[in-house]
């Protein structure tokens, strides 16, 4: 982890004590104060110089890439007022890296295992916040669990543990994605989730049963190619399959009929501009794999077969 770190951000310097424990000290840590992706410690120095060089505000591998943009989240800061006191440069340089105002919350007295945190936080379109991205200085918990290190003069130290969860849990990045697409909607913009979490990015329709081997002969070609495709094989108009497609946020849709038939392009509808393009499955499994590159991908979640699936009705 710490050498993930250090490639990423080269003019940090990072020491790391051969005799800590990784899991170990990931576990204590996750136990006295909720889960986190990462666990970063160090002495107060090695702390303040990962905020003052970038590396807490940093957000591009993993909010940006989640399909969130920094317009997205309002910064929040608490920390006690001897904190402020001591580091006000500190936290103003840190609001201007962020650009933009921030709220500043501040104690009188610490009352968190913690001097200072920062929540980014999505708010959504009942103007409630929530935090998703936070990171928070810890004080108390390396002393509580026995964690030390040894300092430059081998005098051992209680760490400062830096709480970082630069994603936040993954039901409030659900949550916060659907609300931005709620929102959005509201401005005339098409919902979608980020093609790399659409559970089906492309929907073949079969244009009568004639078709339906024709359409899984296709789907199956693309989920070969890691390109999650379904066939909408229910003895329903092409109209309703078209419209039920659309309902799911279905990134991609093509209708096959004879006419498509041993023909290099296909007709696909492309939900984020409302148009139908004329593609081939290659261009369009390229294009969505660019789309998709550097995130994790997982099969189809359900049958490649929507008849196949299970009704819930009620």
């Amino acid at each position: 982890m710490a050498a993930i770190f250090q490639e990423k951000h080269p003019n940090v310097t990072v020491k790391v004590d051969p005799t800590f424990d990784w899991d170990a000290q990931k576990y204590l840590v996750q136990a006295a104060a909720g889960t986190a992706p990462d666990v970063l410690w160090g002495d107060e120095h090695w702390v303040y110089n990962l905020s003052s060089k970038g590396a807490l505000l940093d957000l591009g591998p993993f909010m940006d890439q989640a399909g969130f943009n920094k317009d997205d989240f309002e910064l929040g800061l608490r920390m006690t007022e001897d904190f402020w006191k001591e580091n006000k440069r500190f936290v103003q340089s840190f609001v201007r890296k962020w650009g933009r105002p921030a709220l500043v919350e501040i104690w009188k007295e610490r009352f968190f295992y913690f001097i200072l945190k920062y929540d980014l936080n999505f708010i959504d379109a009942l103007g409630k916040a929530s935090a998703l991205a936070t990171d928070q200085f810890d004080v108390e918990n390396g002393e509580r669990y026995g964690i030390k290190f040894m300092d430059e003069d081998g005098r051992e130290n209680y760490p400062l543990i830096l709480h970082c969860s630069p994603s936040g849990a993954i039901e409030r990045d659900i949550y916060a994605l659907l609300e931005k697409a709620h929102m959005g909607m509201e401005k005339g913009i098409r919902p979608m989730l980020p093609m790399w979490l659409s559970p089906t990015q492309v929907r073949m329709i079969p244009v009568s049963e004639d078709h339906v081997a024709f359409a899984e002969d296709y789907a199956k070609k693309m989920n070969r190619g890691k390109v999650r495709a379904d066939v909408d094989d229910r003895t329903e108009t092409v109209q309703k399959k078209i419209r039920d497609a659309e309902m799911e946020w279905i990134p991609y849709i093509i209708v096959l009929g004879k006419r498509e038939i041993g023909k290099e392009k296909v007709p696909v509808r492309v939900r984020e501009d409302g148009k139908i393009h004329q593609m081939s499955l290659k261009d369009l499994s390229s294009e969505i794999k660019k789309q998709v590159r550097g995130k994790p991908y997982r099969p189809l979640p359900m049958p490649m077969s929507v008849q196949a699936r299970p009704k819930f009705v009620g």
